[in-house]
Formats: C-alpha cells, sequence, structure tokens
C-alpha cells in the first residue's frame, strides 16, 4: 500500500494507545490484589500477525523486553493456525521468552473477516504463584522448580470456554487461589476490551489499511530511534556495578557492559558478566533487553513511538549461564525487580559518557521486596501479599531527583498506608522520608524512605529481597553518593532494631525466605536515596535553605556537604 498520511497514521498510532491504557484502567478496577489495583505491576500491548509489537501504553517498562519475545515465541511455539476466535493463551516460563515466573502473559488472537489481524495481550505481576515462600519471592531459590508453577504457552480458554483442566492445574498450585481468579479474570477482560477497540478500528480502516499501518509505524519509529543515535558520539562505553549478594552465598555478582555506539545503532556487550549466580537474582535475556531498551529510550526523544521498530537499532550480545542470560535451571525471581534496574543504571551510566547533558545518576535499584502471608486472624483465610517501597532517583543535569518512586524500572505505585492496614494484619508507625538520604550535588538526589510496620496478628510469614544495602547509588560528575538502604526487624520487648542476619541467622540480612514474625514484632524497611548530579560547591544557597527548612538535609549535612554557612 502506498504511504499513508501523516493524520491517519497518527490518528490510529493514537488508538492502539489508548487502547492499551483502556485495557489497564480495566484491569486496576476489576482486579483483586493490591499489586494490580494500587501498585499497576503490568504493561498492556498489541502485536500484530508477525508478533512485532505496535501498541504499548506507559506501565511497567521492565516487560519491554518480555513483551517483544514472549509473544514471538508462544507465536512460534503454537503456531498460527492453532489460533481460534475466543481463545486465549497463558504463559510464564522463563526460558521461553518471559521476564520472571511471577510475570504472566495472557494473549488474545483478534479475528474479522474471518482471519486473524493482530494479537492483545498484557504481562501482569500475579501475587501468589506457588513455589517455596508465600508470595512466591524465594530469595534463597537454587532452582527454578522452587519458585513456583511454570507454565509453558497453554490455552486457558479455548473459543470462548474455559479450558477446566488448565484452570483447576494454576488454582491448585496458588495458596490465594480466589485472588488469583480474579486478577486472572481482570487480565481476560481487559483483552476483551481491547478486541473491542481493534474491532472498530478494522472497520472504520479496513484490515488492509491497518496491517499496513501498522508496518509503516514500525518503521517511523526505527527511523526515529536511528536519527536519535546518531547524535549520540560514536565510541565504546564501559561501565560496571555489582548484586551485593544472591541470597544464598555472601558474595557480589558483577554486571559488565561494553556499550559500543556506531553511526546509527548501539550494540550492549554484557559477555564480560559474571556467571549465573546460585541464587535467584539472575535476569533472563528478556530482562537484560528491556533494560537496555528503556535506558536508550530515556536519553533520546520521548516522543518516539514505543513499538518493535524503535527497538531494531539496538542489539544484545550476552553468553547463556550468565547473571544477565540465565540458564535453566537457575533460579530468576530478583532478576526482574533488582537486577533489571542495576542494569539500566549501568546503561545510563555508559550513556552519561557520552551525552551527559541527558543522563541521570543513579536510583535506589530496588523495590525493597517484602513478601508476607498467613492465615488473617478477622477472617480465616489464607492471604499472601507482595509489597515493595520506593526509593530516591537519581539526579539530572536539570533537576534534583525525585523522592520515594520505585524503580524506574517499575513506573509502579507504592500501596498506601490505609490499604496495607485495611487488608493485612499489619500496623504502620511511620512512613517517612529519609533525611540526608539523597546525594549531594549542584542537584540533589531523591530521597529515599522509611516505613516501620508492627504485627498485629498472631503470626505472619514474611521474605525479602532487597539489594543497595551495602552498596550506594552513585552520583556522577562530582556528586555524592545515595544514602545505602535496610532492612531490620525489633522483637517484641527487644530495645533497639537489628538485621535479620543478626537475629534469624540468615546468609543475607536483606534476601531470605519463610521468618515467622509474632505479635508486637516490627520491621523498618529504609529505601536507597538516589545519586547527585554535579558539584556540591554549584548548588544555591536559596536551594540548600530550602532542603533544610523542608527537612530534607540536615543542618549538620548544609555545613558538611555543602559548605553552607548560613
Amino acid at each position: 500500500m502506498e504511504k499513508i498520511d501523516s493524520v491517519t497514521l497518527s490518528v490510529i498510532n493514537n488508538a492502539l494507545i489508548n487502547a492499551c491504557r483502556e485495557m489497564g484502567t480495566a484491569m486496576m478496577r476489576t482486579s483483586y490484589s493490591p499489586i494490580f489495583n494500587e501498585g499497576l505491576d503490568f504493561s498492556c500491548v498489541i502485536f500484530n500477525t508477525r508478533a512485532e509489537m505496535i501498541g504499548q501504553a506507559e506501565f511497567c517498562p521492565t516487560m519491554l523486553g518480555s513483551a517483544q519475545y514472549a509473544v514471538k515465541w508462544t507465536i512460534e511455539e503454537l503456531g498460527l493456525d492453532s489460533f481460534e476466535p475466543g481463545d486465549v493463551v497463558i504463559h510464564n516460563d522463563p526460558y521461553r521468552g518471559q521476564c520472571h515466573m511471577p510475570e504472566h502473559m495472557v494473549l488474545k488472537p483478534v479475528f474479522h473477516g474471518g482471519e486473524l489481524q493482530c494479537f492483545v495481550g498484557n504481562i501482569a505481576h500475579i501475587g501468589e504463584i506457588g513455589g517455596m515462600a508465600p508470595g512466591s519471592f524465594a530469595s534463597d531459590a537454587t532452582e527454578v522448580y522452587q519458585e513456583g508453577l511454570r507454565l509453558p504457552p497453554v490455552k486457558i480458554m479455548q473459543r470462548g470456554e474455559y479450558v477446566k483442566d488448565v484452570w483447576r492445574i494454576i488454582l491448585t498450585n496458588h495458596r490465594t487461589p480466589k485472588t488469583s481468579w480474579g486478577d486472572l479474570h481482570a487480565m481476560i477482560g481487559s483483552l476483551n476490551i481491547a478486541e473491542m477497540r481493534m474491532h472498530e478500528l478494522l472497520e472504520r480502516y479496513g484490515a488492509e489499511l491497518f496491517a499496513a499501518a501498522g508496518d509503516q509505524l514500525l518503521d517511523y519509529s526505527e527511523r526515529w530511534m536511528r536519527s536519535e543515535i546518531q547524535e549520540i558520539p560514536n565510541g565504546v562505553y564501559r561501565f560496571q556495578d555489582c548484586m551485593e549478594d544472591d541470597g544464598v552465598t555472601d558474595q557480589p555478582v558483577w554486571m559488565r557492559l561494553k556499550l559500543i555506539v556506531k553511526d546509527d545503532e548501539i550494540i550492549a556487550d554484557w559477555t564480560d558478566s559474571d556467571a549465573q549466580a546460585a541464587g535467584p537474582v539472575n535476569a533472563t535475556f528478556v530482562v537484560t533487553a528491556a533494560a537496555t531498551y528503556s535506558a536508550v529510550l530515556h536519553v533520546t526523544n520521548k516522543d518516539i513511538p514505543v513499538n518493535s521498530g524503535c527497538y531494531r537499532p539496538i542489539r544484545l550480545i550476552t553468553n547463556p549461564g550468565t547473571v544477565v542470560n540465565v540458564r535453566h535451571p537457575g533460579p530468576s525471581v530478583g532478576g526482574n525487580t533488582e537486577t533489571h534496574p542495576h542494569l539500566q543504571n549501568v546503561v545510563m551510566a555508559a550513556l552519561s559518557q557520552a551525552v551527559p547533558e541527558r543522563a541521570a545518576a543513579a536510583e535506589a535499584g530496588t523495590a525493597c521486596n517484602f513478601l508476607f502471608g498467613g492465615v488473617h486472624p478477622e477472617t480465616g483465610e489464607y492471604y499472601t501479599n507482595y509489597h515493595f517501597d520506593g526509593g530516591g532517583w537519581g539526579a539530572t543535569a536539570l533537576h534534583d531527583g525525585n523522592s520515594v518512586m520505585c524503580p524506574v524500572n517499575g513506573n509502579c505505585r507504592n500501596t498506601p498506608a490505609e490499604v496495607l492496614e485495611t487488608k493485612y494484619p499489619f500496623l504502620t508507625l511511620e512512613y517517612s522520608l529519609r533525611t540526608d538520604s539523597g546525594g549531594d550535588g549542584k542537584f540533589r538526589g531523591g530521597l529515599g524512605s522509611k516505613r516501620v510496620l508492627r504485627v498485629v496478628g498472631p503470626e505472619i510469614t514474611v521474605s525479602a529481597l532487597l539489594d543497595r544495602t551495602r552498596t550506594y547509588p552513585w552520583g556522577l560528575f562530582g556528586a555524592g553518593h545515595g544514602a545505602a538502604g535496610g532492612l531490620l526487624v525489633k522483637k517484641k520487648g527487644d530495645s533497639r532494631f537489628r538485621t535479620f542476619s543478626e537475629v534469624y541467622g540468615t546468609v543475607s540480612a536483606t534476601k531470605f525466605t519463610r521468618i515467622v514474625l509474632r505479635e508486637g514484632d516490627e520491621v523498618a524497611i529504609l529505601s536507597p536515596g538516589g545519586g547527585g548530579y554535579g558539584a556540591p560547591s554549584e548548588r544555591t544557597a536559596e536551594q540548600i535553605e530550602d532542603d533544610v527548612r523542608q527537612g530534607l538535609i540536615s543542618a549538620a549535612a548544609a555545613r558538611t556537604s555543602y559548605g553552607y554557612k548560613g
């Protein structure tokens, strides 16, 4: 087909994006668990029949890579001829193009005029999928089989009818089947809405123009991304970072990047990274891909349509069996939440050497994953919850970092204290900004938070997976680093908070499973702050005074970090 005029192309692109946004709104309003309706831990996508993404909304960036590969894998494994109207396929296998086990993709074919025209789908974090720990974050797992129920691409709906045997398998293996049932139906319901919107587009424009528009949008995004990369100076840029431990051993695990910018392409070479860890901090290939894509998107024009076309100029090189490309049966549940932001920060730090005016300092780099479950004292029913907290974002050449934001790989929201207390037997004693946690600089890093919870039921079984509690989010160009995070416990009757390693003997102080807390025990979750940008001596007196007045930095820090004498 001849080139479609720009107005029509823009209208179709916006219609695809709006359909994905509408999917997300439906999921938020109809789901059962806080991770959906409060945290928004999902992404919604539309694909053509060649498994190329033609539409995506602004939800969770960490799923960019899995959306790219999981749909392609699903279509290739099942075959296009296997799809019928009313089918829904589910898939969460990390070795088949997915990110980590809790992330489940549901995919529905859209038929119009008797022909398959496209696919609508979403990827979302199901809060409980079985495995060795309530909440399915087994922080000391040593193989995938301890992480929960693994599903290859398989139909859960066939021609609009339940595939009951598959549903029985799923719900029997989840500790909270009612919640899983509700969340999965929220996901499926959103597909039905997107399918309806695709029918409206196809009725309006016809199948031929619809398909051509998708192809031209892909090519347009590719051209725009290539032009953006051409503005980045050619060169080889290196950086490295580590996970401070893997939950099984007390040794760091390193991720090393050689980023090559050559004309209109970027090659991210991760081959010098460490061998895959014994514990679950390994990233699947698609997690590493998503981290690389997302970092590049942060330093290029925000108006580039986010589809498969804009990823074509970005290539990755990895070795299977490393921390950035886990091989079966290695565990990987922490790779998507914890390793991903580290990887993204590494790419950003490498790019800061080429385009310093576009880069940001390191952010908190941890979701402060805190999982818990038990029998609710008021209802007598079993519950689980996946709780995460935000930290400080890194400062940029233009402004201070934001405070208490979920990692840049997530784009999620914190669960309000009122919701947490309504649903679960925890009382929030404190939720506050951590003074002095943002790195000093011309522009200050964002602040982390402190959340203190008290157990108000007979007992709760908790697990955790946090990082950057002994390492620091780095600053750029003479700035200071952000404060490290932490996870502490105070037993009832004790006079102070101590680490979980001190109290319970865990190998890692912040990565462990199945610790039983009892009524009156307290937990303190400390999220890291973000790194600063530029020399602290360049920060204005007015900015420093305002920070002190708001309690963001202390008077002592103003004197020692900034030399402020006011």
